[in-house]
């Protein structure tokens, strides 16, 4: 068999304002309504070429940058294709990693919204196999995860490839890089012969060449030359998330910048009126637009925006759709986009018509990959910026409140004061900077003028949201009363001992995942349990701040054990497990009959923590409790 597939080449290149609508690309109309309703009119060359051979049932190879739009390009024509009376697997998405396959899940769900009884199960690592197991069960038509996860269940059985129609394979070069190729292979090699494959690649290294030549039946290629670019007006930075929230952050570095008008982008539409909100009692004229704001409201900001009666939006990118705005001077990725094109869409807000711009961004460590991403596909290098501390805001306060103060000398309203403050200065002969001070003084209506400048800047409390992992969907069932959250501050090294087994040696760990991540104990001891193959009663105290977590696990945990869960994942995030620094074995007296400094293991005979108690392929999935 040839190194290269026998393909038909339709596309090299990205031509600009040609080609067809989404309404010429003969989608059926539930699909075709969803497509309106989210406003996509053109669709973008890798959509627009792959879309209708995918209908047709053909093989396709395309090859396009991250960010060109091809999940719409493969999940709109087999969304088509799928037969949602069937409650067996008919698709499957393999993604290389968790984050990929939740995002290309939850876009699935969204464009089939008008088509009942369809469903979409999410399969990767970090979660319980419990829930995935009953998601599979559940009658779900299109499966998408990590190849790992994918052929766990393969291998257990609780995922059966025998009615797939179609497999999609979504930057398979990165799948490569991470080396997941061979379990893609593998996976593909165990799917039904008669099916359609997707592949979708950056590059096309020899790996890849082989499985398209291999698995893709005489496959319509196209090559979509990337043309994302940004505007050389855009100054572009990132701060690294760390030390402080992001509010706090976003504070800050409006305060310093020299902002005439700012965008704020995040994902959702709770996060739009959440940091509207903090800015607004923070005293920036701010407002918020999402989905839910009706068109008349929405006209009437934008109108304040232009007039500088607003200086801040915050904004969903649905909502910001079509905004053109010249004074806005700076544009915030407060949460990183999901992919290039919306970054370059995002930031094109600003540094319009020659003006200068500038464009910053919110990194989280597990975002770093998204961030290697835009820079490879904008071929612009982002440099990382310090946050702001205290001293810089305060010197910008101190020039913004000697400038304003100078600008009000000689205000009509100013003028009628200028009578009184004469008679208490000479009839009280005080001294006039004094009563300055004072009158200052009674301005700030009581609120520092200063940030403390010798004070830790620590993320505040807050009420857990949707947007760290909360649900909704619950309807009226009761909600249990919460423990106040615990501050940083608090955190303590030393292990308690296990309840039921207190002879056993424990040791505190640090986790680099917090209530900000969306984690709840439930997801530390899920996945804790199945990837140390761990009994959950020796999963000892947890717990979670906003931006770490502790919990106590056995001394001596064997080394193959402890690598494996640095690298395990909880809510998309790496744990980066560790002793917690100047953490030691909890002390405690020997049990009575027994001479101390006997260090018992969990368990008895061979039963160690992390050991394999069963042979791998007999282990029962554990439930994430």
């Amino acid at each position: 068999m040839s190194d290269t597939p026998e393909t038909t080449e339709v596309a090299t290149e990205v031509v600009e304002d040609q080609g067809p609508s989404f309404a010429d690309l003969g989608l059926p109309s539930t699909v075709q309504r969803v497509v309106d309703e989210m406003g996509y009119k053109k669709p973008s060359p890798i959509q627009a070429q792959s879309i209708p051979p995918l209908l047709e049932g053909k093989d396709v190879l395309g090859l396009a940058q991250t960010g060109t739009g091809k999940t719409a390009a493969f999940a709109l024509p087999i969304l088509a294709r799928t037969d949602a009376a069937s409650r067996t697997p008919q698709v499957l998405v393999l993604a290389p990693t968790r984050e990929l396959a939740m995002q290309v899940a939850k876009a699935c769900e969204e464009y089939s919204k008008y088509t009942p009884g369809l469903k979409v199960a999410a399969v990767y690592g970090g979660q319980d196999y419990g829930t995935q197991i009953r998601a599979i069960r559940g009658g779900a038509q299109w499966i998408v995860g990590t190849p790992g996860r994918i052929m766990d269940h393969l291998k257990k059985g609780t995922l059966s490839l025998t009615d797939i129609k179609a497999v999609i394979l979504d930057e398979a070069d990165e799948m490569l890089r991470m080396g997941f190729i061979d379990d893609v292979d593998w996976i593909l090699g165990h799917a039904p012969k008669e099916r359609q494959v997707a592949l979708f690649s950056a590059t096309m290294p020899k790996q890849i060449k082989h499985i398209a030549a291999t698995h893709l039946n005489n496959p319509i290629e196209i090559k979509i030359e990337s043309k994302t670019a940004t505007a050389s007006t855009i100054e572009q930075r990132y701060w690294f998330v760390g030390g402080a929230h992001k509010n706090d952050a976003l504070l800050r570095i409006t305060e310093v910048e020299d902002c005439d008008a700012t965008m704020v982008f995040v994902r959702t539409k709770q996060a739009t009126e959440e940091v509207a909100d903090f800015m607004k009692a923070n005293g920036v004229k701010c407002e918020a637009l999402n989905g839910d704001i009706p068109q008349a409201q929405r006209e009437r900001v934008v109108d304040k925006l232009k007039k500088g009666k607003v200086d801040m939006i915050v904004a969903t990118d649905v909502a910001a759709r079509g905004l053109d705005v010249e004074r806005i001077s700076h544009v915030i990725n407060y949460d990183i986009p999901f992919d290039a094109e919306s970054y370059v869409h995002r930031i094109g807000r600003t540094g319009r018509a020659g003006r200068s711009g500038k464009a910053i961004m919110f990194v989280r460590g597990r975002e770093r990959r998204m961030l290697s991403t835009i820079e490879r596909t904008t071929r612009q290098r982002i440099e990382e910026m310090p946050l702001p501390t205290a001293k810089d805001v305060n010197a910008k306060r101190r020039e913004r409140f000697k400038a304003t103060v100078e600008a009000t000398i000689g205000n009509e309203q100013a003028v009628m004061f200028k009578e009184m403050i004469s008679e208490l200065v000479n009839e009280k002969e005080l001294d006039v900077v004094e009563v300055a001070s004072a009158l200052a003084h009674l301005a700030q209506n009581g609120i520092p003028l200063f940030l403390n400048e010798n004070e830790r800047f620590r993320p505040p409390q807050r009420e857990r949201t949707e947007r760290d992992g909360g649900r909704e969907g619950r309807g009226d069932r009761p909600q249990r009363e919460r423990a106040p959250r615990k501050d940083a501050a608090d955190v303590s090294t030393q292990a308690m001992p296990l309840k039921d087994s207190p002879d056993v040696d424990m040791v505190r760990f640090r986790m680099e995942v917090g209530y900000q991540d969306g984690v709840k104990p439930g997801n530390i001891v899920g996945a804790i349990a199945n990837e140390a193959d761990l009994e959950s009663k020796f999963i000892g105290h947890i717990e979670i701040f906003d931006d770490f977590s502790m919990v106590d696990l056995p001394d001596g945990m064997p080394e193959t054990v402890m690598s494996k869960l640095k690298a395990t994942r909880i809510c998309g995030q790496p744990l980066h497990l560790q002793v917690a620094e100047g953490a030691k074995p909890v002390n405690r007296k020997p049990p009575s009959g027994r001479p101390a400094g006997g260090n018992r293991r969990p368990g008895n005979g061979d039963r160690r923590p992390g050991g394999n108690r069963r042979p791998s392929g007999d282990r029962r999935p554990r439930r994430d409790s």
